[in-house]
């Protein structure tokens, strides 16, 4: 059986997941907040275990570098939670919706009960979740001046990435460096060389250079985050006026 992409499996499993953080969350909210960090302690490492299994199960490590946002997400996870870190953890509300992205267009050839799947749905369920956790269980704060520092880290990861990109590729292409499919290495990392869903398509059409169509992206976090921190937002525009 395969995951298929918007499919009765799909969408079961979406709603599934749904149902497993919201209950996660009715039962870790019977326990103290040490019990509560512990429990999402051990599982933000889910997603440093997905991306062992991708560096070793494809034979392609150049491809399946941690440079994703949702990969990116991942690895900052663990120091946010453990160290409840208001910067870091306010920074994946943003870099969860990589995460939501990844299961919502997905690798629609999975096939639900294998290691694949299983490596990809629950790390990037749990990237989405835990963030979100974190703040229903009041173990942070949201703070509306953390939306400067959100964008900006992001920018910054994207631009270095981008570079990382470009130098991989050069290097891949003049060292004839290839995959198993036999094809040379050219890497998308944060999908700043090319878009590869319609959406990013939309925006190159609009823009079409590498890299600089990645910023139309900008207005539309801004979008995301306002309803985020909408309450402090307007609490803040009250007192001003």
């Amino acid at each position: 059986m395969t995951w298929g992409s918007f499919g009765v499996v799909h969408i079961t499993s979406l709603v599934l997941g749904v149902a497993l953080i919201i209950g996660l969350y009715f039962l870790l909210k019977r326990f103290s907040q040490k019990t509560q960090t512990i429990v999402l302690g051990i599982l933000s490492f889910a997603g440093i275990g997905a991306i062992l299994f991708n560096l070793l199960m494809w034979g392609s490590p150049l491809e399946y570098l941690p440079l994703h946002l949702c990969s990116l997400n991942a690895m900052v996870l663990p120091f946010a939670v453990w160290t409840k870190n208001k910067t870091l953890n306010n920074l994946l509300l943003l870099w969860g919706l990589g995460a939501f992205m990844a299961l919502v267009v997905n690798q629609p050839d999975f096939e639900i009960f294998s290691w694949t799947f299983a490596f990809y749905f629950f790390p990037h369920l749990l990237e989405i979740g835990i963030p979100v956790l974190m703040f229903c269980l009041k173990l942070v704060k949201r703070d509306m001046k953390c939306i400067v520092s959100t964008v900006c880290i992001t920018l910054v990861v994207y631009t270095a990435i981008h570079f990382i990109n470009v130098a991989l590729n050069q290097y891949c292409l003049a060292n004839e460096i290839m995959n198993r499919a036999g094809e040379i290495i050219q890497v998308n990392y944060m999908y700043s060389i090319r878009p590869e869903n319609p959406l990013l398509q939309l925006f190159y059409n609009l823009i079409p250079h590498s890299y600089w169509y990645m910023l139309l992206c900008v207005p539309v976090i801004v979008i995301y985050l306002a309803p985020i921190y909408g309450k402090q937002i307007l609490a803040a525009l009250k007192k001003k006026a």
